[in-house]
Parts: C-alpha cells; sequence; structure tokens
C-alpha cells in the first residue's frame, strides 16, 4: 500500500517511527515531512498530504501534530478527504468502518507511542462497512 504521511514538530518522532514501522510491513510511504523539532506550521505539511490522497496518488494519509487537530481541521478543507482524529484502537477502526476515513490523525502529546502504531494498524487493516453508512458518507460533502 502507498501511504502519505506528514506533520508538525510536535509528531516529528512519531513520524519518523511509524514510517520505520510501515515500511518493515513493505508499505511504500511518502514522507511529506517536517524532518526536525523545530517549529513549523501544519498546514504546510497537512495539505501536499491530503493532496496526495484525494488526486490518488497514496491510497490513505497519516498526519501526526500535538492535539492531531490542527491537521485534521487542515486535511478536512480538501473536498474527498475524510480525516478522522483518533486517540483509541477503536476509534481507528470506526473511522474507517463508519466513515470511510482516508486520512488518520494523531496527538502525539495525548498517547503514547506504541498506541499511535496501534491506531495506525487498526486503521489501515479495517475496511469500510458501506451499507448504510455509505448514504452517511456520500452527504458529507458539500
Amino acid at each position: 500500500m502507498k501511504i502519505s504521511i506528514g506533520g508538525d514538530h510536535a509528531g516529528v518522532m512519531y513520524k519518523a517511527e511509524i514510517t520505520k514501522m510501515l515500511q518493515a510491513e513493505g508499505h511504500e510511504v511518502i514522507d511529506f515531512g517536517p524532518f526536525s523539532d523545530a517549529s513549523v506550521d501544519y498546514p504546510d505539511f497537512a495539505h501536499p498530504v491530503a493532496t496526495s490522497v484525494e488526486k490518488g496518488e497514496t491510497h490513505f494519509g497519516i498526519l501526526i501534530c500535538g492535539s492531531g487537530n490542527g491537521v485534521a481541521i487542515t486535511a478536512n478543507k480538501h473536498q474527498q478527504i475524510r480525516a478522522a482524529l483518533c486517540w483509541t484502537e477503536e476509534l481507528g477502526s470506526l473511522a474507517r468502518q463508519h466513515n470511510d476515513a482516508n486520512i488518520l490523525c494523531l496527538p502525539a502529546r495525548f498517547i503514547d507511542l506504541e498506541l499511535a502504531k496501534n491506531i495506525t494498524n487498526k486503521f489501515l487493516t479495517t475496511a469500510f462497512e458501506g451499507g448504510r453508512h455509505q448514504n452517511r458518507v456520500d452527504k458529507i460533502y458539500c
């Protein structure tokens, strides 16, 4: 699977570790940065990740910032993006099952790295259920 990843300075370490994990699992990861913990503006990295998913260049995106909120808000400005802020494995699964989320947003300052990895795995391995949920997803777009 091809996955894009990005975030901000608060998510740099988690981004690097999740990238290693995904590559070890055989996924192709496109890292849009940042690459240091120097302060940056999260939209500069969230927009390229969202664009790559929106254009079909990657299957899914992962965005990591301090709270997860900034990157989620930014990514969801893109018409075909359904970015979900997840802080438990169950939310990672439900975001895919019920909302057909295509970008996972993680709050690096509020969850530990192991949980972030587990949420990522749940998100990437859970299928969209469709059915009654498809009608709801179809109503999201403006």
